[in-house]
């Protein structure tokens, strides 16, 4: 039965994926080792531009940028190397930093570990023990959580950030029972039909992620160890990645955020995504599992968002608001982004991943400028032949 929900799974998702018209993804270049317990650095490429790449270094590093606030941390691999790697003062190459969003990223990787373990079926409903049968939220799909569009009342932003969603579930009411809260809002769009950026949502795969790995724990600290080593032998230690992964009170791991790790260690993660999945030759990741990352979901007024994943819609500026990367030549970029400016960014037409990690306090003119930087110096570096 296992491997019937395994293949089936599969299908599901590899079909929708071959349905779309997407960049592909580049294979690792041949002589390029992967990377072990370091990794393997380079020169910057002959073909960067240097006045824009450096004019983009500068911006981060000579101190805090009027808009994108302080920069902590850069790292760039292109073509299987690390070619930048630079730290703000009080920072190293092995200081964790929390992932805030990119965690979301994270979290749609240790579903697809689980799907590639045949445990779940992505189009399946999710569930959660406080939705009873005849629960319309009890029917929602995996996909459909991973993609926001499950029609649940939650703002994950308000004017008075004490009213804002996230805000209330892990630092307001919420704080003893995250879950508990996530799963009380109610539905009020059908499922499937409307987009609505949630970490509410994120946070509820997590538990059901874990009420998969982990059916029967002792307690509340039996359910966090088990989970804890399932994520370290199905992910983490497979790809070198050391983070610290913070749970709530129940033993529910905050999928939505809250992941400790090092530049290196998200550069890692990026790298996983643009290799499809695949780390020095062994399958990480369900076939397919990447292009449902960076692939739109269903909601039409949405180009800027696929599974847990940001987008850069092929025209315009993006709807319902603005991409982080606007640049016309980087439309493959898709991307992890977290509060105060965390954000990878993956590009298969330059084989490269970019990793920002820093804080600023504004809004939309931040995350702006953000990305206008990470368009400049992106675009600085030269495409990578794709054998």
């Amino acid at each position: 039965m296992l491997r019937v929900v395994f293949v089936a799974a599969i299908l599901a998702f590899a079909a929708s994926a071959q349905a779309q018209t997407l960049p592909p993804l580049p294979p690792q270049p041949a002589g390029v080792a992967w990377p072990g317990a370091d990794w393997e650095a380079a020169q910057l490429p002959a073909d960067v531009d240097r006045a824009a790449y450096d004019l983009a270094v500068t911006e981060a590093f000579a101190g805090v940028h009027p808009q994108m606030g302080e920069t902590r941390a850069v790292v760039i691999v292109q073509g299987g190397r690390l070619v930048f790697e630079r730290y703000g003062d009080g920072y190293t190459r092995d200081t964790r930093l929390n992932s805030w969003s990119v965690g979301k990223s994270i979290t749609h990787a240790l579903v697809g570990a689980a799907v590639l373990q045949g445990r779940l079926s992505i189009d399946a409903p999710m569930g959660n023990p406080a939705w009873r049968a005849g629960d319309r939220r009890a029917s929602i799909t995996w996909r459909q959580w991973m993609q926001m569009v499950d029609g649940l009342d939650y703002n994950e932003n308000a004017a008075n950030v004490a009213e804002a969603g996230n805000a209330r579930m892990l630092f307001g009411e919420g704080r003893r029972d995250v879950v508990g809260w996530a799963a009380s809002r109610p539905l009020i769009h059908d499922p499937g039909t409307h987009w609505n950026y949630s970490s509410a949502g994120t946070m509820l795969t997590a538990d059901a992620l874990t009420r998969v790995v982990v059916p029967q724990p002792s307690d509340a600290n039996d359910r966090r160890a088990r989970m804890r080593a399932w994520m370290n032998s199905s992910l983490f230690d497979r790809i070198g990645m050391h983070p610290v992964v913070e749970f709530d009170p129940q033993g529910a791991f905050y999928g939505s955020s809250l992941y400790w790790a090092s530049a290196r260690d998200y550069a890692r993660f990026g790298y996983l995504y643009l290799r499809d999945g695949v780390w020095n030759g062994e399958r990480i990741l369900p076939e397919g599992w990447v292009e449902f990352a960076r692939t739109p979901g269903p909601d039409a007024e949405t180009d800027i968002y696929g599974a847990q994943w940001w987008l850069t819609p092929s025209s315009g500026r993006g709807r319902p608001s603005r991409s982080l990367i606007i640049d016309p030549d980087l439309t493959d970029a898709f991307s992890a982004q977290g509060h105060e400016g965390q954000i990878i960014v993956v590009v298969p037409s330059k084989d490269l991943v970019l990793v920002r990690l820093g804080r600023f306090d504004g809004g939309a003119e931040a995350w702006d400028a953000l990305g206008d930087w990470a368009g400049r110096l992106i675009g600085a570096f030269g495409d990578r032949p794709q054998s």
